[in-house]
């Protein structure tokens, strides 16, 4: 399985009409290409940074979309007002219990075969045992020696108080991938379609 992420630094008073063109235009569309399993969109509306990611079976049919999709990737940014950065993406570990309202990303950067046997041995179990976990996953990109891991929480104040245990956590996954944290960033989770199939 494989992820395309475009993310978009807008102006925050664009948010809502993002949203209104994922909701209502480009997931839609995604639908109806084969080998498409859905699509998510995080936003910050303080910032403005709107993280839209689509999930494919393989990496070859996400390849073979990115002519049909470019059209729509600058009208989003467009409309966000916004600069605009693609990244593609396996999926290494994908598991979800329910959507949720909010959600933490880290970027993490390392040995990934390393770090990806930690977060779903380690920290998975760690995470289903934390108040408000809803889901959680780990992308990767081998090219770049990058991972990113996100986790989903049932509310503000779930994500909030699971602070202290998750910093630990995500301590623990750099440490063993002999590597460093470089991001985490806090976002809504304006819209998920997702049918991605369990990957723990």
């Amino acid at each position: 399985m494989h992820a395309r992420s475009t993310t978009f630094n807008g102006k925050p008073e664009n948010i809502d009409a993002g949203i209104a063109f994922v909701k209502n235009e480009v997931g839609p569309m995604l639908d109806k290409i084969k080998g498409c399993r859905g699509l998510s969109m995080l936003v910050d509306r303080e910032t403005g940074q709107c993280i839209a990611t689509s999930s494919w079976d393989n990496e070859a049919t996400m390849l073979a979309s990115d002519e049909q999709l470019r059209p729509i990737r600058d009208r989003g940014r467009d409309i966000l007002g916004a600069s605009m950065q693609v990244d593609a993406w396996e999926i290494a570990v994908m598991h979800r219990t329910q959507h949720g309202e909010c959600c933490r990303v880290s970027w993490l950067q390392g040995d990934l075969d390393a770090m990806t046997e930690t977060f779903r041995g380690g920290i998975l179990p760690q995470l289903e045992q934390t108040a408000g976990f809803c889901s959680a996953s780990l992308l990767v990109d081998r090219s770049a020696g990058l991972g990113c891991a996100t986790t989903t929480w049932e509310s503000r104040a779930a994500m909030e108080a699971s602070r202290a245990a998750t910093d630990d956590m995500r301590s623990r996954t750099a440490s063993d991938a002999g590597g460093k944290i470089v991001d985490v960033h806090v976002y809504d989770l304006a819209y998920a379609h997702l049918h991605v199939p369990e990957m723990a």
